[in-house]
């Protein structure tokens, strides 16, 4: 069993009940390699902890910017997507604290792990929010999450890499982007997609994700790069 009083200070909460905490670093591999575990598996806390992280943002950016209703969805999305999600997982240092299987454990640097972080997150804020409330959810997800929201902002990371690159391939070639799904891979409830995208026949970058967006979005950012359209 992990030491849950460690977790508690990397997250700043203390916990009335641990169990709701223990449960929410639970991946359901673990589950299937010890069915004897008096826990569930996370998916339920974060299916909660989704919700809830996704009212606390759209709540702090209508309350502090005026910007048009597309500015706080693309600053939205930045900072709920499982990219950024996993990031802000690892530097609190969920990661060490993660009951996995022991073959889920050996892959520390795959895009499934960085899809069991993200997830991990949110179920950690789902556990917040049912052992503590609003409140301390909103603390939570102030403290780790929106503190982001102003790198976001400088670096323009929030802009749709698909529409910029679409624009640029049809602005400077005249032709628009396809994308084709290259490999698909895992169990249902864990796709990977590696996806291609094309400019004619032309192969110009790969991206994976654990949904077809996100691959997509991967593989138009990588694009960009390549054909030295960012600026």
């Amino acid at each position: 069993m992990k030491d849950i009083s460690k977790l508690e200070q990397n997250i700043g909460v203390k916990f009335k009940d641990k169990e709701v905490l223990t449960q929410a670093i639970v991946h359901r591999s673990y589950i299937n390699e010890h069915p004897e575990f008096k826990l569930d598996h996370n998916e339920r806390l974060e299916f909660l902890g989704d919700a809830v992280l996704e009212l606390i943002v759209t709540e702090y950016l209508y309350n502090n910017f005026p910007n048009p209703e597309g500015d706080l969805t693309n600053w939205r999305a930045s900072l709920v997507n499982g990219s950024n999600l996993a990031k802000v997982s690892k530097d609190i240092g969920i990661d060490d604290f993660l009951m996995m299987s022991k073959g889920e454990s050996k892959d520390s640097n795959s895009k499934a792990r960085q899809y069991i972080l993200a997830n991990a997150i949110e179920a950690i804020i789902g556990a917040i929010y049912l052992d503590r409330g609003l409140e301390a959810s909103k603390k939570f997800i102030t403290d780790y999450i929106l503190s982001g929201l102003k790198e976001i902002i400088a670096q323009k990371l929030y802009i749709d890499a698909k529409s910029n690159f679409q624009e640029k391939a049809q602005e400077k070639m005249g032709v628009t982007p396809i994308y084709k799904v290259l490999e698909s891979s895992g169990p249902d409830h864990a796709k990977i997609f590696k996806i291609g995208v094309y400019l004619d026949k032309e192969l110009v970058a790969t991206g994976v994700g654990t949904s077809k967006q996100e691959a997509q979005t991967e593989a138009a950012k990588k694009a960009l790069k390549n054909k030295n359209w960012n600026n």
